[in-house]
C-alpha cells in the first residue's frame, strides 16, 4: 500500500475515540463502555490531553453523549445477533472499534464497515501494526456518501447479502450530509429484507440546545465548518421519524437524551450525562 494512499481520521473521529478513552481513564466506574482501541490507533503524544476539546469537565457532556450511542447500537447489536440476523453495516465507521472489542459477537456476522477510502486504508495499516488484523468477516467498503448508489454497489461486491436481513448504523454522520443524500440513504435501506434495522443518530437545530451545551455546540459547528466538513443539516424529532416513514420504514422510534439517561446514568453518583436537545437517535425497521 502505498503511503500516500493513507489519509489520516477526521478530527471529529479522533475526538470520539480520545472521549471514549477519557471516559475509561477519568471517569468512575461503571463505565457505560470500555474503549481504549480507538486511542491506541491513534497513539497521541503525550499533550493529547492538554488540548481544550479533551478537558474531562467541559466535555462531559459531549463525552455522555458519544458513550451512550455506542453503547445502545451494541446492546441492540447483541439482542437482534440473538434473533438470527448476521449482517451489520456501520455507515460512516470511523474509528469504530466494535470488531477488535467484541469479537465474540462479531466473529458471528459479517461486518461491513463503510467509510472514505483513505482514512479507512490507515486504519486497516494501524490494525494490522498493532496485531489485530484484519479477520475475513470484516470488510472495508470505501465510498463517497453524496454519491447516488456509491455506497450500496460497494457494499454489495464486499459480499452483502440484499436478500437476507442487517441492522445498519449511522451515528455521528448526519450532520455532515445533505437532506437528499440522508433521505437517499433511508430509502436504500428500507429496501432491505423484512426485519431490518436502521439506527441513526441526528443533530436537533442549535438554538435548541440547552444552555449548558450551546456555546460547546456553537464551537463543534464552527469547528467543522473550518476543517471544510460543516454542519449542514438539523433535524427536530417528529422531522425525522417524518422523513424516515417517507423512506419506506414501518416503524420509527425515537430514542431521546432522556431514554438514554434513564439507561445508563439514572444511578451515577457523578454528573456524566446526556444534555437535552442535542445529539438523539431513531431506530426505524422494515
Amino acid at each position: 500500500m502505498n503511503d500516500k494512499d493513507l489519509v489520516a481520521p477526521q478530527s471529529s473521529a479522533v475526538r470520539v475515540a480520545l472521549w471514549r478513552a477519557i471516559h475509561v481513564q477519568v471517569d468512575s466506574p461503571p463505565h457505560v463502555i470500555k474503549d481504549e482501541v480507538g486511542y491506541k490507533l491513534l497513539a497521541p503524544d503525550d499533550s493529547w490531553r492538554q488540548r481544550p476539546d479533551m478537558d474531562p469537565d467541559g466535555t462531559r457532556f459531549f463525552r455522555a453523549s458519544i458513550i451512550a450511542r455506542a453503547r445502545y447500537i451494541e446492546d441492540l447489536i447483541l439482542e437482534l445477533s440473538r434473533q438470527s440476523i448476521k449482517q451489520y453495516v456501520i455507515l460512516g465507521a470511523g474509528l469504530d472499534t466494535f470488531a477488535q472489542r467484541r469479537p465474540e459477537i462479531a466473529s458471528h456476522l459479517k461486518v461491513f464497515e463503510v467509510d472514505q477510502a483513505g482514512p479507512q486504508k490507515w486504519k486497516a495499516q494501524r490494525l494490522i501494526e498493532l496485531g489485530y488484523g484484519i479477520p475475513e468477516w470484516l470488510r472495508f467498503v470505501p465510498v463517497d456518501f453524496e454519491v447516488s448508489g456509491d455506497w450500496w454497489q460497494n457494499l454489495i461486491q464486499a459480499g452483502f447479502d440484499i436478500n437476507a436481513p442487517a441492522v445498519v448504523t449511522s451515528t455521528g454522520v448526519s450532520m455532515y450530509l445533505t437532506v437528499d443524500a440522508i433521505s437517499a440513504m433511508m430509502r436504500q435501506v428500507a429496501t432491505l429484507a423484512p426485519g431490518s434495522t436502521l439506527a441513526m443518530t441526528f443533530l436537533l437545530p442549535l438554538e435548541m440546545a440547552a444552555p449548558e451545551i450551546r456555546e460547546g455546540m456553537e464551537r463543534s459547528a464552527k469547528g467543522a465548518a473550518a476543517s471544510g466538513t460543516p454542519f449542514i443539516s438539523f433535524f427536530k424529532p417528529e422531522q425525522i421519524i417524518s422523513l424516515a416513514k417517507d423512506a419506506g420504514f414501518k416503524k420509527v422510534e425515537h430514542v431521546s437524551a432522556f431514554n438514554l439517561n434513564t439507561k445508563y446514568f439514572a444511578d451515577r453518583s457523578d454528573d456524566l450525562r446526556l444534555p437535552s436537545n442535542s445529539e438523539e437517535m431513531i431506530i426505524a425497521s422494515t
